[in-house]
């Protein structure tokens, strides 16, 4: 069977750790170890953590002595990783039944492909989670080459990934390093996309995973607002194009299209920010917009947000209350 190491970052989440690794060791078809990596939590994390190791011994434990953070615990858990595949599962989330197998199932019969995703299934708080529509070992799928992912990737301009539902192959990932502590909130995004310069994109049909959504999420812990959550998806674009990230001769035609595609959201961001009063936001988000891509100043929307900016947040207040109603009119 095919070896599967999964990392398990655990930072406060001791409650949560038990039900996080049994999702794991219930896998079939697969030779799983589970690593555990502590980043010195203040709760039962250690209690948890020894009594897991003594129901099975494909557990195993690391604690750090002083809190180092996500970044640095994720690039350790991958240095400690020598299986076929790499799976990353923060303590706060959990596999599907079959949720190995499906994936390494695509990625035995298929060398190229650097890793496979699937669907998510989001976890709220006190609400109970659903099962998956199955727990079959096998699953529809589809192989994308890389070069083809990372263009659909840079026309949405944005990461429709969470994290655990993604399995990939350890000797991709030794290649391309660890995660960038320069992007602590997009870090995730601008790995996929160095993956798949290294090789296809394996896409399963299939619920891989339960995602808890909490302002610790590495894409969440941005203070909600717009303007940052830009600048972040926008460093891990650059960071992946201009260090890590083999696209070969399509490069500069992959990079410009982030370019105009981020630029306009940042157009589409500037014109949200000016209706919800935030003249400042607005204001660098249409700087930031024509900093990556001067044409987009020729546009009718730059043009029109340029001119209400001018006009100030005063007038501009007085003139959005004097507009019709227009559920009323409706």
């Amino acid at each position: 069977m095919s070896r599967v190491d999964v990392l398990v970052p655990c930072y406060k989440y001791g409650h949560l750790l038990g039900d996080c690794v049994q999702s794991v060791l219930i896998q079939d078809a697969v030779d799983v170890r589970v690593l555990i990596l502590d980043d010195c939590s203040p709760d039962d994390t250690p209690a948890v953590a020894a009594q897991l190791l003594r129901q099975d011994p494909r557990v195993e434990y690391r604690r750090h002595a002083h809190n180092c953070g996500h970044i640095a615990t994720y690039n350790e858990g991958l240095e400690w990783a020598t299986a076929d595949y790499t799976v990353l599962l923060s303590a706060d989330d959990m596999l599907t039944r079959g949720a190995l197998a499906r994936a390494v199932h695509v990625m035995d019969a298929n060398p190229n492909v650097a890793f496979v995703y699937g669907r998510f299934i989001p976890l709220q708080s006190g609400k109970q989670s659903r099962d998956p529509s199955t727990a079959s070992t096998t699953c529809d799928f589809q192989v994308e080459t890389g070069a083809c992912w990372i263009e659909r990737v840079c026309r949405a301009c944005t990461n429709h990934i969470a994290s655990p539902e993604v399995v990939v192959r350890t000797a991709h990932q030794k290649l391309v390093g660890g995660y960038r502590a320069e992007l602590p909130h997009s870090g995730d995004l601008e790995m996929w996309l160095r993956l798949a310069g290294r090789g296809s994109v394996g896409i399963l049909d299939a619920d891989q995973a339960y995602y808890r959504r909490h302002c610790n999420n590495m894409s969440s812990a941005l203070g909600n607002t717009y303007l940052k959550d830009w600048r972040h998806r926008w460093a891990a674009f650059v960071s992946a194009f201009r260090l890590g990230m083999d696209v070969g001769p399509e490069r500069e035609r992959l990079f410009q299209l982030v370019s105009e595609r981020m630029s306009a959201s940042a157009l589409g961001g500037a014109y949200g920010q000016l209706e919800a009063g935030d003249f400042e936001d607005c204001d660098e988000l249409l700087a930031a917009a024509v900093t990556i891509w001067p044409n987009v100043s020729n546009t009718r929307l730059y043009r029109r947000l340029r001119w209400k900016l001018r006009m100030g947040p005063v007038v501009w207040s007085v003139l959005r209350q004097l507009r019709p109603n227009r559920s009323a009119v409706q």
